[in-house]
């Protein structure tokens, strides 16, 4: 059983609880993006596992008529044991989203998993009927030549800042740079893609994309975890704006719920907050 506070950040431990939950959102107008918490698997067996239960979600989305996706960490299903046993599992878990006409995500994890998720997600966004997105790091200094890549292809991306700690050879670390890039590649996706995705709770990136959205014409939506602005989702979805909440879910939240404290202190206040109200 999930305890109290961390309840605020992981939807159920079941797959119904979180399809349930997902419902209940659909009912204020979000969307949601359901995640099986698991990662950095070295074995095949929870790979293997993991990949079945994505593959059942996305029957259970369809079955369910919810406005919701998925979204996979590629050490989730099998990156850790090797490149091809996660082509084989995010391949096959792409067959059953087209079979069911569900959008599938792939998570960006550290910058040594980078070239193996771009290469797996082209690959799967060129294939009759897949609909398929990746998160993309804007901390990262390669990221103007993957927002490239990715443009040419048809893959959505979900620009995030990164959560990721980084060699600052290979990314920016001050946060004002950070920023910086994020604004950059922003403007970017708004002007050559054709739907945006904005992985951020900062007021300050959301009001650029409403911005930056009446400039261009380019369709966008809102990403945010669940637990963090929860009230900042409803207004913006009651402002008409498409929101979409990240829903983990799964026995393994101990370790996804300290890390979103760790990250930082006022999710903890957030969360606080809701069980005192």
């Amino acid at each position: 059983m999930i305890p109290p506070i961390a309840n605020n950040f992981v939807a159920d431990e079941s797959t119904e609880g979180a399809l349930e939950y997902a419902a209940e959102l659909n009912d204020r107008d979000i969307s949601a993006i359901l995640n099986l918490l698991g990662e950095h698997y070295h074995e095949r067996s929870p790979a293997f596992e993991d990949a079945a239960e994505y593959r059942h979600l996305a029957a259970e989305i369809d079955d369910r008529n919810l406005d919701a996706s998925i979204s996979v960490k590629p050490s989730q299903v099998g990156l850790n044991v090797s490149k091809d046993v996660f082509v084989e599992n995010l391949e096959n878990i792409v067959d059953r989203a087209i079979d069911h006409d569900v959008f599938v995500w792939v998570d960006m994890e550290d910058h040594t998993t980078t070239d193996a998720t771009l290469d797996a997600v082209v690959k799967n966004a060129e294939r009759d009927g897949a609909d398929v997105g990746v998160a993309i790091q804007a901390n990262l200094k390669r990221t103007d030549d993957d927002l490239e890549r990715l443009a040419e292809s048809d893959a959505t991306v979900r620009l995030v800042k990164g959560a990721y700690d980084e060699p600052a050879s290979i990314a920016y670390v001050d946060k004002s740079r950070v920023n910086e890039a994020y604004e950059k590649h922003l403007d970017y996706l708004f002007r050559e893609s054709e739907r945006v995705s904005v992985g951020s709770h900062d007021p300050r990136m959301i009001s650029l994309a409403r911005n930056l959205h009446d400039e261009y014409g380019t369709p966008f939506e809102i990403q945010m975890l669940m637990g963090v602005r929860d009230d900042a989702q409803v207004d913006l979805a009651d402002d008409g704006v498409r929101v979409v909440q990240y829903v983990p879910y799964g026995g393994k939240w101990a370790q996804y719920f300290y890390r979103r404290v760790m990250e930082r202190k006022e999710n903890l206040l957030f969360a606080a907050r809701a069980i005192l109200s």
